[in-house]
């Protein structure tokens, strides 16, 4: 008896033509990570430019853009695949992972703003 429509794994064929298997379960947790990494980087960054050290913020934010492109990846992945039945028991956590992914977005932009301000604000201290 076949058990692959039970699996949360399903096999997509990547850029360079090889077979890459896709977790339906783990695809949320490792968005949700990576773009919870993401938002913190965001977030040390506004305290790193508090601190006065605007490149070093700004370097964070580009560390933190690259964990949010592994979220992003993730993502894809998620969605390069047709959904089927089996996998309507984890759209909880897709919504969720969706909504860390968007807020983690949102909090870039914020900090970004943030840590230019801050910038403008030393250099009229100056």
């Amino acid at each position: 008896m076949d058990t692959s429509a039970n699996s949360p794994a399903d096999t997509s064929a990547t850029a360079d033509g090889t077979a890459e298997t896709i977790n339906m379960e783990m695809l949320p947790f490792q968005i949700i990570a990576n773009v919870g990494t993401a938002r913190s980087m965001y977030v040390e960054a506004v305290e790193e430019a508090e601190r006065g050290n605007i490149e070093g913020a700004r370097a964070m934010i580009t560390e933190g853009e690259q964990c949010f492109v592994e979220g992003h990846d993730a993502h894809l992945k998620l969605f390069s695949r047709e959904l089927g039945p089996d996998d309507v028991k984890y759209l909880p956590l897709i919504i969720h992972a969706e909504d860390q992914l968007m807020s983690a977005e949102t909090m870039k932009i914020v900090c970004e703003k943030f840590i230019d301000m801050q910038e403008e604000l030393q250099s009229l201290k100056a």
